[in-house]
């Protein structure tokens, strides 16, 4: 029998869900281009492309000069270390290549993601892709020379020339790695490996989303439905507790079919990394992985301790997400369902600009200027056209400005993503304008850090200046889901993934038996299976082998460690700190100048020690309280 508070609860969102969509909201028009070529697009509502180049017949100019460029580097090659004139000559034309064949690159891919159906920029970006692959091998011979070269030679270089302090990280890095780079011949057999080292992501890949027989059920409404990718990824969130019992449970069985040919694969994978942090003499795969960003793997079992710590927190909000949908018993395939509905509120991107900029002004005068720049200039492609890519991202191009492709359609997750890739665009933006090109790059464990912390402020604004209890109610659970998808459920794939590779480690073999045990056991954990909390079914043993990123060695953790740190530094901006808002925008500054985890230090965010897991854990619990009053205020308006 239902909890009657829920059902009480329930009543109410079905009386009030109807009436949040104002007349005001009713009239609000958001363009529609989707069925329209591009051409007929409004400019307005588009990238101002020309920034990038006037005219294709300026990017085929660009695109020989570059041809020539490359051609000149085995004359500038030659002695390029016998002086420091001389490797100052080798890296900037290296660099200036590089710069320029960065910028030929945005011009033909951002075009051919906006017209997909144009086959003429798929060619030129593939003309891009082909000068890179030559680039790359032309200047295969820098780094043993660089080795060669050492030290106490390049500091006296660097010394006498001072114009090499730009390139002294890069030159460095490749320095500190000399212990782990093998001898020319050896370097080459390992090289080689490469060529076959990426077979079992492929296979993995191929079979997931192509030729893996998937199974047909029948849903509530006598509809059938062939359970593939998408449709898995769209039936999971149904509204009908049976139906996303069964689409669960029928995608994971279905997959288990499978599971001895998947962890073939998977322990091909593991194994494929262990030979190569065997063969560069490190300890271990984490090790090696890590390294050249100098972060400790005690960063890594820091995060996993301090999600442990906090798994309470997160039974928690399922345990409200369960009263929320009025379920006697709350199932992992529960877990992604809405708590509640979507909202009928309409932003138009002019709404959505003012919002954002409102959101985000303590971050100050600076930034607050490069976001006008954004929404005037055109940097944004904004509504989907005939042919688009669906999706949203943000790329920097150095010495033009940052480009953002939206599909915006007026929901407030819209609104969310557009702030999202604003966060990225303004990194891209104030790394540009701070750094040399050769710095101005900055890792994957920064990057997601300037994107999350904009939803961040976001979600604060619209807490303190929403009115609305409902809509806040969602755009809460909206938020919390997505911090649980991208910390809870991110530090549990880095915890199997360690486990896997440790178990390689010690000279085992990963078998489907020990693979669906360990992920049964983590999932287990983590949802509060056996406190009762979420009840975790057998089937879900499987879902280890539709994970792809489980073959990219260690990348799942920066998911969740670029979240925490975003936390730990908006949780001060918000409150307005300006000594933490001044030590953000350094860290938006220092691209790629240094270690990230020295940049995020600068900033006051150790990520070595537990303050910062503990802020952002502690926000996390402190919003589940949030969403508890609002449900207990919405509770008692109904009873009044």
């Amino acid at each position: 029998m239902r909890n009657r508070t829920s059902l009480v609860f329930l009543a109410l969102c079905a009386i009030l869900l109807p009436g949040l969509a104002t007349a005001a909201d009713e009239m609000k028009k958001i363009p529609d281009y989707s069925l329209k070529p591009r051409a007929e697009v409004p400019v307005e509502h588009t990238w101002k492309i020309e920034d990038l180049y006037a005219s294709e017949a300026d990017w085929r100019a660009e695109k020989e000069r570059v041809t020539a460029d490359i051609a000149r580097i085995d004359e500038v090659a030659k002695g390029w270390t016998a002086s420091p004139a001389a490797m100052l000559s080798l890296l900037d034309l290296a660099s200036a290549i590089q710069m320029k064949g960065a910028r030929l690159m945005a011009y033909a891919s951002h075009q051919a993601d906006t017209d997909m159906g144009n086959t003429r920029f798929q060619a030129m970006a593939g003309e891009v892709r082909t000068g890179f692959v030559q680039l790359n091998a032309k200047l295969a011979f820098m780094q043993p020379d660089i080795l060669a070269l050492g030290a106490e030679r390049f500091a006296a270089y660097r010394k006498a020339e001072p114009k090499l302090d730009v390139y002294r990280f890069a030159v460095e890095g490749i320095l500190r790695e000399k212990d782990h780079v093998l001898p020319g011949e050896q370097q080459r057999i390992v090289a080689l490996t490469h060529l076959f080292s990426g077979v079992p992501a492929s296979a993995s890949g191929m079979l997931n989303n192509v030729e893996l027989p998937r199974s047909e059920v029948t849903l509530a409404d006598g509809g059938k439905v062939r359970l593939d990718q998408a449709a898995y990824q769209r039936l999971r969130g149904s509204k009908n507790a049976a139906d996303r019992s069964l689409v669960m449970t029928s995608f994971w069985e279905n997959q288990k079919r499978f599971e001895n040919t998947l962890a073939i694969l998977v322990d091909g994978a593991m194994k494929q990394h262990f030979f190569s942090a065997q063969a560069h003499r490190y300890p271990d795969c984490l090790s090696a992985r890590l390294f050249g960003e100098d972060i400790s793997p005690d960063v890594y079992q820091q995060l996993i301790r301090q999600v442990h710590a906090f798994l309470p927190a997160l039974q928690r909000y399922l345990a409200l997400k369960q009263k929320m949908l009025g379920l006697e018993t709350f199932r992992y395939e529960d877990v992604y369902a809405q708590a509640v509905q979507a909202i009928e509120k309409t932003y138009t991107f002019d709404e959505a600009r003012r919002l954002i900029t409102a959101a985000l002004k303590p971050l100050g005068p600076d930034y607050a200027a490069g976001l006008r720049r954004a929404f005037d200039e055109r940097w944004m492609d904004l509504y989907p056209n005939q042919g688009k890519e669906s999706g949203a991202y943000s790329g920097g191009v150095y010495g033009v400005h940052p480009y953002i492709k939206l599909n915006y359609n007026g929901d407030y997750d819209a609104v969310a993503t557009t702030a999202h890739e604003l966060g990225h665009a303004m990194h891209s933006y104030f790394s540009d304008r701070s750094q040399p090109f050769p710095t101005a790059d900055y890792t994957t464990f920064l990057a997601e850090i300037a994107s999350t912390f904009n939803e961040h402020l976001l979600m604060h604004h619209l807490l303190k200046s929403e009115k609305d209890d409902l809509f806040k109610l969602y755009i809460l659970d909206n938020y919390l889901d997505g911090f649980r998808g991208t910390l809870f459920r991110q530090t549990l794939f880095a915890e199997f993934e360690l486990a896997m590779h440790q178990r390689v480690e010690q000279g085992q073999t990963l078998t489907a038996d020990w693979l669906n045990q360990k992920y049964l056991e983590l999932t287990r954990r983590y949802y509060g299976h056996d406190q009762g909390v979420c009840q975790v079914g057998d089937y879900i043993q499987s879902e280890w082998s539709g994970i792809p990123h489980f073959y990219m060695n260690y990348y799942v953790f920066q998911y969740s460690t670029g979240i925490i740190a975003s936390l730990a530094l908006s949780d001060r901006v918000a409150q307005g700190d300006a000594r933490a808002r001044d030590g953000y925008l350094e860290v938006l500054k220092a691209g790629g100048s240094d270690y990230p985890l020295n940049i995020l230090k600068k900033a006051g965010v150790d990520m070595a020690g537990p303050e910062p897991y503990v802020i952002a854990l502690k926000r996390f619990d402190r919003l589940v309280g949030e969403m508890e009053k609002i449900v207990a205020r919405l509770r008692k308006q109904k009873k009044n």
